[in-house]
């Protein structure tokens, strides 16, 4: 009877985890306050977009090793820190025992139907934590025997995982889980965990258009917004649903209209136009960029620095100069407000005045919304601005250097053991990066914290199997792991060689477990997620006493 309530329970929890579908979109420069003015909205990626589309990427050696076999000791609890607590929820993601309001619908072949809201509150996403607390937590005998069959897939290649409980982080089992190993696009938990803890999670990030050093110039202002659009409201949509208030991105449009009224009032109708970069340093090229899964990386551009804002591609075309084409957008919108631009618009000499006379701004959804999107996509642009706004809140240069410094420092001040992780960039495309199986599941158990509230949207965030985001179209019939469609949330991540897939499970008991599944291997790619899936399939199946 214990094992069919707790089933209930758990199949409750995951109910509540499909309700609750995550839609979400960015903004720019960090400003702690919320402001209504200048929202549109965007389109995200439903595929995976962190390299594995042709295997562009990771051609070195990835060093994911076997291990010296099962581990099945526990391991210490999570470090927790009372700075977080204070800090409070982030501003946006409700509050724990608040009903989420979204609805999906599954079809046959796995889709989703429209939500009502694209943000799912806290209450609803850790449902299964509150109705499995007093589920017994499986035994690492259990484990093994539920997960032998599919750990022993050749699919797999070289695996190492780490399975724990999301209730205390307490290692349950695992194999290799302190190998380090390249985490692909799981890199982006740790992205997010640092930007949640560092920056509050309802700051909301501005892009400004300012008087200019020179009479008669006027200066747009990059923050560091990835997904500013410049497409009309009724064409943004974001993982292919229409965005709300609380998702849509920051308006061009608005900006200019609110530029060229504030000209015309002072009795000005002809500018010239320069923009400010100066919010990052460094080159704004990724090792590994290569014109689809991530543009330049600048502090000023338009709809992920797409070719086609409207594109859903895996690895859409991107634009080569995305703060230049951002530039002259907003232009031509200013000419299209009866405001005469002269010339090209050009890189500003020197950063705006700090005191400069504002004529425009617009502000994005908050900190909380732009971490849960750039999960739920695998949005590599959003991630590495991200980063940079981690970069700025301590103090760090603002480019890939400083960006990787920041998150390690921050996640080592929050207790993560750093040991055998490197960081090179914010998004999991760097081949160099390694991260053990162990460290994943300690970063998911921080966000299950009771003592991090703030770092809720990083599970509110992860892809739900077989609905939303990365794992919409996995998990379907005929997968071998159609039964966990629901259960399971998780980020997935793909270089050329490399699988990984980090998240949460509701087991038949109804317990939350975290888990982390990493693989090195010469199978083709949704073969080898297939093999990865069935892995977290078999945990969301066993009570594995």
């Amino acid at each position: 009877m214990h094992r069919r309530r707790g089933r209930a329970a758990g199949l409750f929890g995951a109910a509540l985890l499909v309700v609750a579908t995550v839609l979400t979109s960015g903004g720019a420069h960090a400003q702690p306050s919320p402001s209504a003015s200048g929202h549109s909205s965007d389109r995200g990626e439903d595929g995976d977009r962190d390299g594995g589309r042709k295997g562009d990427h990771g051609k070195g050696p990835a060093t994911s090793r076997p291990g010296d076999g099962p581990t099945t000791r526990p391991a210490d609890p999570p470090a927790t820190t009372a700075t977080q607590g204070a800090r409070g929820p982030a501003g946006a993601t409700g509050t724990p025992g608040t009903p989420g309001t979204t609805s999906a619908t599954a079809s046959p072949g796995g889709a989703t139907a429209p939500a009502a809201r694209p943000a799912p509150a806290q209450g609803a996403v850790l449902a299964s934590v509150e109705a499995g607390a007093d589920a017994a937590v499986p035994t690492s005998q259990g484990l093994q025997q539920a997960l032998a069959g599919a750990l022993a897939d050749r699919n797999l290649g070289t695996v190492t995982f780490a399975v724990a409980d999301a209730a205390d982080g307490r290692l349950l089992y695992g194999s290799g889980e302190n190998v380090p190993a390249t985490p692909a696009s799981t890199t982006k938990l740790a992205t997010s965990i640092a930007a949640l803890s560092l920056i509050p999670g309802d700051t909301r990030l501005s892009t400004r258009v300012v008087r200019g050093a020179d009479a008669g110039t006027v200066t747009l202002v990059g923050g560091g917004d990835p997904t500013l659009t410049a497409l009309p409201a009724d064409q943004v949509q974001i993982g292919g649903q229409a965005a709300d208030a609380d998702t849509a991105p920051a308006s061009l449009d608005a900006l200019a209209r609110q530029t060229a009224a504030a000209l015309k009032a002072a009795g000005t109708t002809s500018v010239h136009l320069d923009y400010d970069l100066s919010m990052y340093t460094g080159s704004p090229q990724h090792k590994n960029h290569d014109g689809q899964n991530i543009a330049l990386v600048v502090p000023l551009m338009l709809d992920e620095g797409k070719v086609d804002p409207r594109s859903r591609e895996e690895a859409p075309a991107r634009v080569a100069d995305p703060a230049g084409q951002a530039a002259e957008a907003f232009a031509a919108l200013l000419r299209a407000q009866g405001v005469a631009v002269e010339g090209k618009a050009r890189a500003a000499a020197a950063p705006a005045a700090p005191g400069a006379a504002v004529l425009g701004r617009v502000d994005s959804p908050t900190v909380a919304r732009l971490v849960e999107r750039l999960l739920t996509t695998s949005d590599n642009q959003l991630a590495e601005a991200m980063a940079r706004q981690v970069a700025v809140a301590a103090h760090q240069p603002a480019g890939f250097e400083g960006a990787a410094t920041a998150v390690t420092q921050e996640l080592a001040r929050l207790g993560v053991p750093m040991t055998g992780v490197a960081l090179n960039d914010g998004s999991g495309l760097h081949p160099g990066n390694t991260v053990p199986p162990a460290v994943l599941v300690r970063l998911l158990a921080l966000a299950a914290s009771e003592q991090h509230p703030a770092l809720r949207p990083v599970l509110t965030g992860l892809p739900i199997a077989g609905f939303t985001g990365t794992l919409g179209k996995r998990y379907g019939s005929g997968s071998g792991s159609a039964d966990a469609a629901g259960l399971i949330r998780a980020k997935t991540g793909t270089l050329s060689g490399v699988n990984t897939l980090a998240g949460t499970v509701v087991d038949a008991d109804g317990r939350l477990l975290a888990f982390a599944v990493m693989t090195r291997t010469t199978a083709p790619v949704d073969t080898a997620r297939a093999a990865m899936d069935r892995i977290a399939a078999r945990l969301s199946a066993c009570g594995c006493h």
